[in-house]
């Protein structure tokens, strides 16, 4: 299923700090799903209390957010201020 989830350990190979190599995957956890849709952790606990982002899924002890749901909770949400913008 690919190579797992690290960090690089070879430092003297480059001066830029150690990244974390992660994998498409459709599971992520909360702060991967946060980062996913941009936005901090704790903004996005509150999108998910109001309803703006989907509840996760629950497999034994593990809690992960279907990649997919984010992508449709993404593709519903509005500006939420009502006012048009250049962008629209």
């Amino acid at each position: 299923m690919g190579r797992p989830l690290h960090a690089s350990t070879d430092r003297k190979a480059s001066a830029e700090p150690a990244r974390l190599i992660i994998e498409p995957r459709r599971g992520l956890n909360r702060v991967e799903a946060a980062r996913y849709i941009g936005v901090s952790p704790t903004k996005y606990d509150e999108l998910v209390r109001d309803g703006r982002m989907p509840r996760p899924k629950r497999i034994d002890g593990c809690v992960r957010w279907d990649i997919r749901q984010l992508d449709a909770a993404w593709d519903a949400l509005d500006g939420g201020d009502g006012e048009s913008n250049e962008w629209d």
